[in-house]
């Protein structure tokens, strides 16, 4: 397959390009935000219809979700109408569109974990705007949902910790929000294979595990060698100063899409996390 690969500067980005590029049976081209600006209609056009894909796939997204906020304008055209315009490029040219979504188009008020055929509720601009983009894709395109995202490249909350850790006695990290830390090498993995098997739909894929924000850090100092007990538990409505997005409770994403159709789901997610502190501390 010939495979159109956007965000290709960000940390999913580029362990999707190592995918593909690895198997060395595709032909990957890959776009940074320096190279295509997704948002913009006439760019993505011509992208598409010169490079003439069969698959495209799209983790590019404004994810500062604070940001998003205060600017959904931005929120709206980097995550919603960019993927209209990967869309309508994709039809020009009989090609697929993978999307990378997200757990904030729900609310975070279940109980249970939420399942790819729960109803999105939204409750941030960012999770609107995400939502929004899903929603442009057709009935033979792909949405993949992921939460908690961590990778080598670029900043994310495994290298966050571990910075702490070196500069403060002790940490404190929000013990009432739950979900599936994610390892961007092995999303990029599952992505792989839903393209190449073709399957369409809305996938959850994280890798497995609940934790707290504040267990989590616990097992990064643990990987690391280091003493989980510096980790204090703080409860979101003691954050000072209070984030402007509201985060969902409970993001716990259940795979049931890939276990009910027999795929194998990804590690626990203290096997990358061990994989990862070790390749940080190296």
């Amino acid at each position: 397959m010939r495979v159109l690969i956007t965000g290709a500067g960000g940390q999913v980005g580029r362990e999707l390009v190592a995918v593909f590029e690895a198997e060395g049976l595709h032909e990957v081209v890959a776009f940074d935000h320096g190279t295509l600006d997704i948002g913009r209609r006439d760019a993505v056009l011509g992208a598409i219809t010169s490079v003439r894909p069969d698959v495209i796939v799209n983790p590019a997204a404004w994810t500062a979700v604070d940001a998003c906020e205060s600017d959904p304008d931005r929120a709206f055209r980097d995550n919603a109408l960019a993927v209209r315009h990967l869309v309508e490029g994709a039809r020009r040219v009989d090609a697929r569109v993978v999307q990378v979504s997200t757990d904030y188009v729900f609310d975070g008020t279940k109980a249970d974990p939420y399942r790819e055929w729960d109803t999105p509720a939204p409750r941030s601009i960012y999770g609107a705007s995400k939502l929004a983009g899903e929603r442009e894709l057709g009935p033979d395109d792909t949405v993949v949902r992921t939460s908690w995202v961590c990778g080598y490249h670029g900043g994310n909350m495994v290298r966050t910790i571990l910075r702490l850790a070196d500069e403060q006695d002790t940490l404190r990290f929000v013990s009432d929000q739950r979900g599936h830390p994610t390892f961007a090498d092995d999303l990029a993995g599952m992505i792989h294979r839903l393209v190449v098997d073709a399957r369409p739909g809305i996938f959850h894929v994280t890798n497995q595990g609940a934790v707290s924000w504040f267990e989590f850090a616990g097992e990064v100092l643990r990987a690391a060698g280091l003493d989980p007990e510096r980790v204090e538990p703080v409860r979101t409505a003691e954050l000072v100063p209070p984030r402007p997005a509201p985060r969902p409770a409970n993001s716990v994403l259940d795979n049931a899409a890939l276990r009910l159709g027999g795929v194998e789901l990804l590690d626990d997610f203290r096997v990358p996390l061990h994989r990862l502190v070790a390749r940080l501390r190296s």
